[in-house]
């Protein structure tokens, strides 16, 4: 009885569902054996075909070993009036009492007791049941020695499950299964040419491994003889619809109907039940999002709950004027709703909202242009009101909100960008940063120019704005001659269109200097923070918060030039101007204290320094919380006043809570947290711990090399460290070789006048000395000094380091040209770590 769908060409045997299957009617379940199997899937993923392939293998098998079926009724059971149609149609041929009577309901019910009771083999196949509960009263009872019951539906309904029935889901293909049926579908067609294996997997992956779209697709390349590399460029084109490239005609499945009207088949029963109106403007909101799950609670945010308060269709004229407002309940049943017939899926209240890929794009394709911007500015507004106030409060969140931006802005562009950039664009951009991913925000911000250049010209102040931000994920990542150069010519730009004084234009001159000493061209980031200060204070005044900052940074290139005490005296007066303008608890307040420290410890005056940085971390806790990044910044900054003061065991334990800290917050491959592991390897080694100091700088170095690259200045710094304990465990050798090598790479990316540069070539003059190389040591040193001596002055603290490793260095060479005087000389001071985290918020 009924028709049984044709299998599919290249038909999967979907191996453990079939399991699943057997288990539950077999008995192998807690539960015994469940004489009713319901196959659960969405729209498009082979209920049917699995269906129709169980119940033609049933029939098939050999009567004559007490298998096979006397009876198979296969009913399209989306309409229940079919069911009661179908079974009567069995009682007449079956010769029941009430068949042939003309009374379909009481026949039907004949044929119920009958399949109760026989002991003929039988099979009824409820296909696609659109209403359980009209369903629920004609299904049959199993029979444990003769009769089953196989149903497929895409509801949840828990009527459906329970009374000997079993939920088996049916998901996608798997891609073993996609790529598997794609190859024999072609090949089986005499084209196995069009397979290409390098774009099969990515095409089975953007059809969303569904089968009912994979079947489609290879029907088009068939009938267009498309291979699937061109097929693939078809689909990613942001122009190409669904209609277009899984068209009906190409169908020879058996399917019968458009895959966007298949995906789509259960919007209109969702509509009739959803008495909030709420579910079609609530789908297109979904299908604008990331298909692999957002948050729930975007659709109960204020600019959402506006967004729908207009948005259902249109009420009766007298009701137009009285537009109620949307509770948080009508939203929460209207996504039941879409949940109970299967457009989204959701395992529980609090996990992300779902949608197949491909009911989405289906969804996209039915809006209206005109309904579409307010959709988007709409979603973009809600991720905003989402978004933590620091991304690493919620990383998970955020990693979320950053997807379904970007898959945002990819669905609707350029409506975010049309007539302003919608903030959430940019929100992107600082939360890659924040969590370390530079090089994702290296790329994510240059598609932000092009995008910018293209819809508001290259001259607009939004598109000089993201060629800042390209700037600082140059800088992050080590590409500091990038970044200067774009640095330049953002202030060129600014001084041309703006003027030399306005707001924009000295803040891309305070950006520039950064690039400046950056790239060891101290002198000249010294006289752009000069003049960023001088013009600050003539155009906002000496007391405006810019100029305030202009004054710190101004004493950071003091302090970079050798300048210290002119470093510090800025520095007193940033605070007590602070502290005069906003108080002694204002979060600028506590900077300027911090920074003070710093130049205090710069200065020598140890324990001023170690007494500022506690009271800031107290201050910082006590106002921001523990776990706040300056409050973890302080605390690392106040370890290494403890390691100045000689305080060893203290900055040990401080750094390691600081370590862990940053492991909790920020994850184990944050820069931050690289950054606390060197600097415990510091301590480490202070302590005489040399093996663990040297296996965390092992850690260090292979962690920057893998997320920052080897040329990156910090991926240079842990390798300089790594020689320093190499040194420290007596393999001398080797910190010869990283050292030999820190020079190389740093003359090559960051010039040979670069202060790190000039560094490593001290470093290596000591490896030098180590091995007994004291010549080429001398060499070196006496080098260094005369670089020091030009690029920094002769009065620079590094200058009279460099002066004073000369004169040790020419002591041991004369003590080896004139080895019977005896001459008294003090060892070469030996190479340090580089304490890093003086942080400046």
């Amino acid at each position: 009885m009924g028709n049984v769908p044709k299998l599919a060409a290249a038909f999967q045997p979907r191996a453990a569902v079939r399991e699943a299957l057997h288990r539950a009617r077999n008995g192998q379940g807690e539960d015994g054996p469940e004489l009713s199997q319901v196959l659960v899937g969405d729209g498009g993923v082979g209920k049917s075909q699995l269906a129709a392939a169980l119940a033609r293998e049933l029939r098939g098998q050999d009567r004559a070993q007490d298998s096979g079926l006397d009876l198979l009724v296969w009913i399209n059971a989306a309409e229940p009036d079919q069911i009661i149609t179908v079974y009567a149609e069995a009682a007449e041929q079956l010769g029941l009492p009430g068949g042939g009577s003309g009374d379909d309901t009481t026949a039907a019910r004949a044929f119920l007791a009958w399949l109760a009771a026989t002991g003929r083999r039988w099979l009824v196949v409820l296909d696609d049941i659109m209403d359980p509960v009209a369903v629920d009263k004609w299904w049959p009872d199993g029979n444990p020695r003769t009769g089953r019951v196989l149903a497929t539906t895409r509801r949840r309904d828990a009527l459906l499950s329970g009374q000997g029935r079993r939920l088996i889901h049916l998901d996608l293909y798997t891609p073993v299964e996609a790529t598997a049926y794609l190859r024999r579908r072609l090949s089986d067609a005499g084209h196995p040419q069009l397979f290409k294996d390098g774009a099969a997997g990515e095409l089975c992956q953007a059809l969303g491994l569904l089968p009912l779209a994979l079947g489609h697709a290879a029907a088009y390349m068939i009938n267009k003889r498309c291979d699937v590399g061109t097929y693939l460029s078809r689909f990613q084109a942001t122009d190409s619809r669904l209609a277009d490239l899984l068209p009906p005609e190409a169908d020879t499945e058996g399917y019968g109907r458009p895959v966007t009207t298949a995906l789509l088949l259960s919007l209109d029963a969702v509509q009739a039940a959803d008495t909030t109106q709420l579910a079609r403007p609530l789908l297109q909101l979904i299908a604008v999002m990331d298909p692999l799950g957002h948050p729930a609670d975007l659709w109960i945010t204020p600019p959402v709950q506006n967004h729908l308060r207009t948005a259902r269709p249109r009420r009766r004229r007298w009701l137009r004027r009285r537009q109620p407002t949307i509770t948080e309940e009508d939203v929460h049943f209207a996504l039941d709703c879409l949940r109970t017939y299967a457009l989204i899926a959701q395992d529980s209240a609090k996990t992300p909202i779902r949608m197949h890929a491909l009911t989405a794009r289906a969804v996209r394709e039915t809006i209206e242009s005109q309904a579409l911007p307010a959709i988007a500015r709409t979603a973009g507004n809600a991720i905003l009101s989402l978004w933590p106030d620091l991304d690493h409060h919620d990383r998970d969140l955020a990693a979320v909100l950053r997807a379904n931006t970007m898959l945002l802005d990819h669905h609707t562009y350029p409506l975010l960008w049309q007539p302003t950039t919608h903030i959430c664009v940019h929100r992107v951009s600082s939360s890659l940063r924040a969590v370390g991913l530079y090089e994702q925000a290296v790329e994510y911000n240059q598609t932000l120019v092009h995008r910018s250049t293209d819809n508001h010209g290259p001259d607009h102040l939004y598109t000089l704005g993201a060629r800042n931000d390209l700037a600082v994920s140059y800088s992050d990542v080590g590409r500091i001659q990038e970044a200067l150069e774009l640095r330049e010519r953002v202030l060129t730009d600014r001084e041309r269109l703006l003027g030399p004084d306005d707001p924009q234009t000295l803040s891309a001159r305070n950006n520039l200097a950064i690039s400046y000493t950056d790239a060891g061209r101290i002198e000249e980031a010294l006289a752009l923070d000069e003049r960023v200060l001088t013009d600050r204070e003539r155009l906002l005044g000496p007391d405006h918060p810019q100029t305030l900052g202009a004054r710190n940074n101004l004493a950071v290139s003091y302090s970079n030039a050798g300048r210290i005490q002119e470093a510090l005296e800025l520095r007193e007066r940033v605070l007590t101007d602070q502290e005069r303008l906003h108080g002694p608890d204002h979060p600028d307040t506590l900077a300027a204290r911090s920074n003070l420290a710093v130049s205090y410890s710069d200065a020598g005056r140890t324990e001023e320094a170690l007494e500022l940085h506690e009271q800031v971390l107290t201050d910082y806790e006590r106002f921001l919380g523990p776990d706040h990044p300056y409050a973890l910044g302080a605390r690392s900054n106040l370890a290494n006043s403890y390691s100045h003061a000689g305080r060893i065991q203290e900055a040990l334990e401080l750094r390691e809570r600081v370590l862990t800290d940053r492991e909790r917050l920020l994850g184990p491959d944050h820069p931050q947290t690289l950054t606390a592991r060197s600097n415990l390897a510091i301590s480490y080694t202070d302590a005489g711990r040399i093996e663990e100091a040297l296996a965390l700088d092992e850690r260090v170095l292979t962690d920057r090399e893998r997320l920052l690259g080897p040329d990156h200045p910090d991926t240079l710094a842990a390798r300089s460290n790594l020689a320093v304990s190499y040194t420290d465990a007596g393999r001398i050798e080797e910190a010869l070789a990283l050292d030999e090598r820190v020079l190389t790479d740093s003359e090559r990316l960051l010039g040979p006048d670069h202060p790190d540069t000039v560094a490593a070539r001290s470093n290596l003059a000591i490896s030098y000395s180590d091995v007994g190389r004291i010549e080429e040591a001398l060499e070196l040193h006496e080098r260094v000094l005369t670089d020091s001596e030009r690029l920094l002055g002769l009065d620079h603290p590094h200058t009279l380091t460099a002066r004073n490793n000369v004169a040790h260095a020419r002591g041991a060479v004369e003590a080896v040209q004139q080895p019977s005087t005896a001459t008294t000389t003090t060892a070469v001071p030996a190479s340090e770590h580089l304490s890093e985290d003086d942080e400046k918020p």
